[in-house]
């Protein structure tokens, strides 16, 4: 089951997977490097005997991309065993680090996830409960987690809940899951979202629920929409879907154009596309065509990888294409490299008009909590005014949708961090030299 449901996660992180089974009082582990599928054959799963598990694919925000940095991070202290997962990116932790080290505490890898696992060790408080509190208190930053002992699998969510993470119910038995999608893929059903500053701790079939520290105002990260979460889940509780479409409608309304086609950059541009082209009643076409082989480039650690990946992933259609003019719809630009090489593409192919519409803001700051956006040098829109960036495209026209659209689309007039693009940041920030560049590849 836990495998099944970092399959339908993939999309999350592709650098490396990890699942630990609970299985007669002891900790089995296996994880590696590379998708679900290259990690777990039959012999991996075979070996993974147990009454629970977690599991975890990761996608680098802090920390080298190699196995040590893989998860669920395992230890093995005072408390027992005790295994980790951790989505999103703790804030200013090389202090806490730096003390825990001149203590005597060793780390096997960069994480800052590994920082929480090491307090939560050296906890005085004998209830898991009151160690995940106190841990709680020390670190700062966006954290939905998973911790699995012998004894029982806990999740909490920090205070702002900027990270998604939810409960559901699979016959009699717990599951939690970052994004609805895996739930579907098992044949689990929904029961809510973990709460901002909410524990669950799940003990055979009973759950036990408690907050550990009072949530704030919340900062649900609005990226997740339109992005980097699954059109099929619901994040935050409400469809990303329905989200992606409201934007590609309400982009249509503030952006027009004459055009004879819609076509989106697949994947993540397809649900806005379809609600631009019903708004604007232009037809919709697939004028680019997806390789689905290739990975998502969007987090590929490697800039070798990233540079030839437009045109190993997209195809224009000519037969479609030539002689049209098109509106082209995507979910973000960041760099703008991939978008250059789309539109020169589509020019190639024929297309007598290229214009450009963004179901999103410009990005303008980079993320601190989880996304991995580039430094603000190296974001085009923080260096460039929208007719320098159609310029540096060879658009003929670029609109992008505005704040106010993308918030009413999700329905985010309050709750929602939108740090990326309106630069008001909800948390404290941290300095962005530890994390890795991963966002060449926008929109593909």
């Amino acid at each position: 089951m836990t495998y099944l449901g970092l399959y339908a996660l993939q999309h999350r992180g592709q650098e490396s997977a990890g699942i630990v089974t609970v299985n007669s009082g002891k900790l089995l582990q296996r994880q590696g490097m590379g998708y679900v599928a290259d990690v777990f054959g039959d012999d991996e799963l075979d070996s993974l005997k147990g009454t629970a598990a977690i599991g975890h694919v990761r996608y680098s925000t802090t920390g080298e991309s190699r196995l040590a940095n893989a998860q669920p991070i395992v230890t093995n202290s005072r408390r027992g065993q005790m295994a980790l997962g951790h989505n999103g990116n703790l804030l200013q932790t090389e202090k806490i680090r730096a003390e825990l080290e001149a203590e005597g505490a060793v780390f096997r890898s960069t994480t800052d996830s590994e920082v929480m696992l090491h307090l939560l060790a050296r906890s005085r408080h004998r209830e898991m409960g009151s160690a995940i509190k106190e841990v709680f208190g020390r670190v700062a930053g966006a954290f939905s987690l998973v911790l699995a002992t012998p004894e029982a699998i806990w999740a909490a969510r920090d205070s702002f809940g900027v990270r998604p993470l939810c409960l559901g119910k699979l016959n009699s038995s717990w599951v939690i899951a970052s994004e609805t999608c895996a739930f579907d893929l098992i044949g689990a059903r929904y029961v809510r979202d973990i709460n901002p500053g909410e524990a669950v701790e799940l003990r055979g079939e009973h759950l036990t629920s408690w907050t550990i520290v009072e949530p704030g105002e919340t900062a649900h990260c609005i990226f997740e929409h339109v992005y980097f979460a699954r059109p099929d889940s619901r994040v935050f509780q409400k469809s990303v879907h329905s989200s992606r479409y409201e934007m590609g409608r309400q982009l249509a309304r503030e952006h027009p154009a004459e055009a004879d086609l819609v076509i989106p950059v697949p994947d993540s541009g397809v649900t806005a596309a379809l609600g631009y082209a019903n708004t604007s009643e232009i037809p919709f076409q697939f004028g680019l065509i997806r390789n689905h082989y290739v990975g998502r480039t969007f987090i590929e650690p490697k800039n070798s990888i990233r540079h030839f990946g437009v045109k190993i992933k997209l195809n224009p259609v000519r037969e479609i294409l030539e002689g049209r003019r098109v509106v082209v719809i995507d979910d973000s630009i960041v760099r703008g490299t991939t978008s250059k090489k789309i539109v020169e593409m589509l020019r190639h192919a024929g297309v007598a008009q290229v214009h450009v519409r963004i179901a999103s803001p410009p990005t303008v700051s980079p993320c601190h909590y989880g996304i991995n956006t580039p430094t603000y040098e190296e974001l085009i829109a923080n260096r460039m005014s929208v007719r320098k960036i159609r310029e540096y495209l060879q658009a003929d026209s670029l609109a992008y949708l505005s704040v106010e659209g993308m918030k009413t689309a999700v329905g985010a007039e309050n709750g929602f961090c939108a740090a990326c693009f309106d630069r008001n940041y909800p948390l404290p920030r941290t300095p962005r030299a530890p994390q890795r560049e991963l966002f060449e590849m926008e929109g593909v």
